[in-house]
């Protein structure tokens, strides 16, 4: 895990805690690191977990499928940002899938030695566990985030709704977002060909510029 202290200091999860702290945290978390290659699961729906993932390199989806295969794209997850927390805490059952977006490695650790009291009274315990209910405070914040993009009338105002808070998070009119054409339409709930249609003529009206997953709001 040393190779990826930077990573791993710059995560949520790891937020003001030293590296030579979070190199002998990583043992007492049971830490164990995999790798994935892209549109390989991690996680399926269904499954019962007890680790929480953070993306090392790569990145993963959160997707969700219905029974005939239409799939919603819920969240995705970069290095340094992690996934399942909810699900490992309370042992549900996933309702969602995680699969790899590319080459991905991920670090798992054990929830369970994050919400116990630990065996060598780590100075640093207590502010993981802070660091844990932050993220999962963040994650249900970006959660309604998406459901007031997703409840808009139509498609156009689904766009300029989710434009609109990446913009806002990116302090600029200008940004990327993480999704290709697919993805974005699978995360607005909408249809690939009418969301390609719709942004073309939000182009052409000058309310916005997009080059791929590049974006400029006029």
């Amino acid at each position: 895990m040393k190779e990826f202290l930077p990573v791993l200091k710059k995560s949520p999860l790891f937020s003001g805690i030293e590296e030579a702290e979070i190199e002998a945290m990583t043992g007492c978390l049971g830490a164990e690191t995999r790798t994935y290659q892209k549109d390989e699961l991690v996680y399926r729906f269904g499954d019962t977990v007890e680790s929480v993932g953070l993306v090392l390199t790569g990145k993963v989806y959160i997707v969700r499928e219905d029974f005939w295969g239409n799939r919603n794209l819920v969240s995705v997850a970069e290095p340094g940002q992690t996934f399942a927390e909810s699900y490992a805490c309370t042992a549900t059952p996933l309702g969602v899938a995680v699969l790899a977006g590319e080459k991905t490695q991920v670090a798992f650790f054990r929830v369970r030695r994050v919400l116990t009291t630990c065996p060598n009274a780590c100075s640093f315990h207590a502010r993981l566990v802070r660091n844990l209910l932050s993220t999962l405070a963040e994650k249900n914040l970006l959660m309604n985030e998406k459901l007031t993009h997703v409840t808009q009338r139509t498609l156009r105002e689904k766009l300029l709704s989710y434009l609109s808070s990446e913009s806002a998070r990116a302090g600029a009119a200008s940004f990327e977002i993480p999704f290709n054409r697919q993805q974005l339409a699978d995360y607005l709930s909408a249809d690939r060909s009418a969301l390609s249609a719709e942004l073309s003529r939000m182009r052409g009206e000058g309310l916005i510029e997009f080059e791929k997953n590049s974006f400029r709001l006029l």
